[in-house]
């Protein structure tokens, strides 16, 4: 059966939660499907959330590993192509600290792209009537930092995929706000979409020839 890592993050910014660390745990309660879910909360610290993501990587074992974070206005699940090796905070971690223009992993290449089907991660989440778009950034804070980290690191598992998925808030934190948001329902919704359309498809070439639009 295979294994699946969800990660969200802590709350940052002033916020008191985090829709992406509340929706994982939805997924993971909610599950019926053939593979085993497994969730873990990272920091939004850019000294530790190394650590913490190897470390759950090492405890899981993952073959399909999804990270989730917060992408605040917007209202459309965003499932991201590529991550770039660059950290370049627009404001400071929870630790206080804002990385400006520096790499992530010092010989690491430019980027690293997706290997999840993003095209059908899309598809499959508009199917359930939840706006979604493929992303071509992942921007430059933690997100984009544990994306690439993500990536280099299941380099050395050969059969491993993984990716990033960006979220709105859910309603809870829109709440006296104009904050653009999705009902917490649709978030979890939308991310068992992702992991269903994963586990379905090896990549986003159809059967028979040809590419998902």
């Amino acid at each position: 059966m295979p294994t699946v890592l969800l990660t969200g993050f802590e709350p940052f910014d002033g916020n008191t939660s985090n829709p992406s660390w509340t929706a994982v745990q939805e997924v993971r309660d909610r599950w019926d499907g053939d593979a085993e879910i497994h969730v873990r909360q990272l920091p939004v610290d850019f000294a530790r959330v190394d650590d913490a993501l190897r470390a759950a990587l090492a405890e899981v074992d993952p073959d399909i590993v999804i990270a989730v974070g917060l992408a605040g206005g917007t209202d459309t699940i965003r499932v991201e192509r590529v991550a770039i090796n660059v950290d370049d905070a627009r404001i400071p971690d929870n630790s206080g600290f804002q990385p400006i223009d520096e790499p992530i992993v010092g010989d690491g290449p430019a980027a690293y792209f997706s290997t999840l089907p993003i095209k059908a991660a899309v598809e499959a989440v508009r199917s359930s009537g939840i706006p979604a778009v493929v992303s071509q950034t992942a921007g430059t804070y933690t997100c984009n930092h544990v994306f690439y980290l993500l990536l280099h690191e299941l380099r050395q598992r050969a059969d491993a995929r993984g990716g990033f998925v960006h979220i709105p808030y859910s309603a809870e934190e829109a709440v006296g706000t104009d904050r653009p948001f999705l009902p917490m329902d649709q978030l979890a919704s939308a991310l068992t979409a992702v992991v269903r359309a994963t586990l379905a498809h090896e990549s986003d070439v159809r059967v028979g020839g040809g590419t998902l639009d």
